[in-house]
């Protein structure tokens, strides 16, 4: 740090960078509900999802429900936390006091 004072950001910034970061959350909870929903439909639309083995005795769904869901959760959460940090970053905050007014010839 050069110890030079920031400027506070202003409503205006933070209200647009909370209207971002919830546009992000509310897409990324659709693409978790379609994850989750999609179990029960396969279930009942297709019989080979229950029916059929693959690794032993265990079927499509039971696989996965146990190792698929957290792989896609984990996914979600990670691309979730990353895209919400880079907006958080480049809409709040580093402006400092110094620095050169854009508009300015």
């Amino acid at each position: 740090m050069s110890g030079d004072p920031e400027l506070p950001d202003t409503p205006a910034e933070v209200d647009a960078a909370f209207r971002t970061m919830r546009r992000i959350a509310l897409t990324y909870f659709v693409v978790f509900l379609a994850v989750v929903a999609s179990f029960p439909v396969l279930t009942v639309t297709l019989d080979w999802w229950t029916e059929s083995r693959l690794l032993g005795d265990l079927s499509p769904a039971f696989l996965a429900a146990s190792v698929g869901l957290y792989v896609v959760f984990a996914v979600i959460g990670v691309a979730a936390a990353t895209l919400s940090s880079s907006v958080e970053s480049r809409m709040l905050g580093g402006t400092t006091a110094e620095d050169p007014d854009p508009e300015e010839p």
